[in-house]
């Protein structure tokens, strides 16, 4: 088993800047392939990035070159670096963990339980 927990949400104004974490406890998550998923109100969730075990990243083509995540095995910790924030990106943010590494959110085995990021225009 491995929990999740969230953080580093909050309020911006767009052009602004936030960094999200995702820090796990239980199991070591450093075999397993990490990812950012979004939900905005009356959305389905969305892929936002992924890195695998190995370290390589995949981003939506919505935040590529904007947004950076990132992982620290020894602080068992994930990160979402997000700069230059726009409107649209204002949504529920969840971190997830799964064997398979895909931009899929069913597939993934584990959630935390989210971090609202706002931004304003």
């Amino acid at each position: 088993q491995v929990q999740l927990v969230e953080s580093g949400g909050g309020l911006v104004q767009a052009g602004g800047s936030l960094r999200l974490s995702c820090a796990a406890s239980g199991r070591s998550f450093s075999g397993y392939n990490m990812a950012w998923f979004r939900q905005a109100p009356g959305k389905e969730r969305a892929f936002v990035a992924k890195l695998n075990w190995s370290g390589s990243t995949t981003y939506a083509d919505s935040v590529k070159g904007r947004f950076t995540i990132s992982r620290d095995n020894d602080k068992n910790t994930m990160y979402l670096q997000m700069n230059s924030l726009k409107p649209e990106d204002t949504a529920v943010y969840y971190c997830a963990a799964g064997r398979v590494s895909t931009a899929v959110a069913a597939t993934y085995e584990y959630w935390g339980q989210g971090t609202q990021v706002t931004v304003s225009s």
